[in-house]
């Protein structure tokens, strides 16, 4: 037989056998490849496994890789692999043993293996029937572009159903293109990141336009630049109002008390920080004692540290007023001297008690996290809290200087000490249960700084100053003045920081403020009465 004609028999033979072998065959015998080299000690052989299962396109390729990422993947002494949780064993591979054979091991990872993992789990989720999954990975894959897959994500966006998903597939496609050879692509990246949501690129987009030397490319690389910039100013103005807003409710829940009992009793309270310390403390102590005693209901603490807070700070003012600061009444130096003595007395009392480190009063589970407000800012759930938090306690104040007796003698008091007097009001019970009141609010102060920080001894040092600052300013014994004064001096604060630094910014403050004071030595608000106004 001539050599060409058994050439051409051997052919026929080969294309006969490929027509009849399975289809799925060589696939199969590849996915068992993979799930061999997923159950192997080697590291090297994990991540060959992980690509390979991931390009064998079987329906539980993902399944096991996610298994896998939650280090829930073992292989038991077949070389079978299993999904193990705490409570149950379950099978990825459709006819596989129904249950693990002898001793199983967790399948080990490594850095390499990890990334290899993430790339792959991303690519498979790309083309998951559930668009949230889509979505998901789209999104994974625009915050950590990745070059190999980037030509998959340029396939699947024309049959992208989900629009959000699409615009991340192209955001992540055009990161990688910014870097490409071809100009028109380059170009094409420029519009998409102008046009998206992307703040991450400013670096990147400015030293890019610096060497960029076609002009089209230039001019769209240079818009898309100014658009990341416009913003991240947008961005940064909206986080310096909402956390300039949760500082001053801070600052006005610290000066609410100061400025009544400075008002009524004209007592230079140094020690009036440490009430905000003794708030933040009695949180603690709650916290913990729920810990010990009702684990199961932790997450309500905050519903017994308010009111203990109100009262251990409303105890402590009445007592240091009885004990000290009602014997040197008009003597404001004097005043001034002896509670910033209590005020070191109180620090070393708390030393004693929990120690001179700091301690960490965990947010409840309802106050943790927080919600997407604009791309790229997140707003804690804690600091929204504390804002209506501060109102709650404003609101109060107001109710019960405005609407009670009570609040009729303190302003009665306030204005005019003699004639209140001469009135049958009690003067001397009137400054014991304000200044307890004072000490009070102090002390709910402490309980939002608790939510917002750590907690330590020298917590009430860090916002006396500040405390004062905002009764001067809002006008002594004003409650609205206060409102106000605490709210702008934090707005102030948080719009001069990001541009001047902590400690300049501190300083321009006070500079305005002692012109303002020049200017307005009453403050905004000043109090109506003979006594007040002379």
């Amino acid at each position: 037989m001539e050599p060409s004609i058994r050439r051409s028999l051997f052919r026929a033979l080969i294309c006969a056998v490929l027509l009849t072998f399975p289809l799925g065959a060589a696939s199969a015998a590849s996915s068992k490849e993979a799930l061999t080299a997923l159950g192997s000690p080697n590291i090297a052989d994990v991540s060959k496994g992980i690509a390979s299962l991931a390009d064998s396109g079987e329906p539980y390729a993902l399944d096991v890789l996610l298994a896998l990422s939650a280090e829930e993947l073992v292989v038991d002494e077949s070389g079978s692999l299993f999904r193990k949780s705490e409570a149950t064993t379950s099978v990825l591979v459709p006819g596989a043993s129904p249950a693990p054979q002898g001793k199983t091991r967790k399948v080990a990872l490594n850095n390499v293996a990890r990334r290899a993992l993430d790339a792959a789990i991303s690519r498979l989720s790309l083309t998951d029937d559930d668009p949230k999954i889509r979505l998901d990975s789209a999104k994974k894959q625009a915050e950590y572009p990745d070059e190999a897959v980037t030509e998959v994500l340029r396939s699947l966006v024309p049959k992208e159903s989900n629009a959000e998903a699409k615009e991340y597939m192209l955001l992540a496609v055009a990161k990688v293109d910014l870097h490409s050879p071809d100009a028109k692509r380059r170009t094409e990246a420029a519009k998409i990141i102008t046009r998206s949501d992307d703040i991450s690129l400013a670096s990147d987009l400015e030293a890019l336009i610096k060497t960029e030397p076609d002009n089209v490319a230039r001019t769209h690389l240079r818009e898309a630049y100014d658009a990341i910039n416009s913003r991240l100013f947008r961005i940064n103005l909206v986080a310096n109002t909402i956390y300039g807003m949760s500082l001053g409710s801070v600052l006005v829940l610290a000066a609410l008390g100061l400025a009544i009992t400075f008002g009524l009793m004209r007592v230079i309270n140094m020690a009036h920080g440490e009430m905000l310390m003794l708030g933040a403390y009695s949180t603690f102590f709650i916290h913990q004692q729920f810990l010990k005693f009702a684990p199961s209901a932790v997450e309500w603490y905050l519903a017994v540290a308010i009111p203990f807070a109100f009262v251990v700070t409303f105890a402590t003012g009445v007592l240091l007023e009885r004990l000290v600061i009602r014997f040197l009444y008009k003597r404001p130096l004097e005043t001034l001297l002896a509670t910033w003595g209590l005020s070191l007395i109180l620090i070393q009392i708390v030393r004693l008690m929990f120690g001179a480190q700091n301690v960490a009063v965990p947010n409840p589970d309802w106050l943790s996290g927080g919600f997407e407000l604009m791309p790229a800012l997140v707003v804690p759930y804690s600091r929204i809290a504390v804002l209506l938090f501060t109102g709650a306690v404003v609101g109060f104040v107001a109710f019960v200087l405005k609407g009670t007796s009570v609040g009729l003698k303190v302003r009665a008091v306030t204005q005019n000490r003699e004639t209140a007097a001469a009135l049958g009001i009690p003067t001397t019970r009137v400054d014991r249960w304000t200044f307890g009141l004072g000490s009070g609010l102090a002390g709910l102060g402490g309980v939002a700084l608790s939510q917002l920080g750590n907690v330590g001894p020298e917590l009430g040092q860090q916002h006396i100053i500040d405390s004062f600052v905002v009764v001067v300013l809002g006008g002594v014994g004003n409650i609205w003045g206060t409102v106000l004064a605490g709210v702008g001096l934090g707005l102030a604060n948080k719009v001069l920081e990001p541009t001047t630094g902590a400690v300049l910014a501190k300083i321009l403050l006070l500079g305005l403020l002692i012109l303002f004071i020049q200017w307005r030595p009453q403050g905004l608000f000043a109090l109506k009465g003979r006594s007040a106004e002379n």
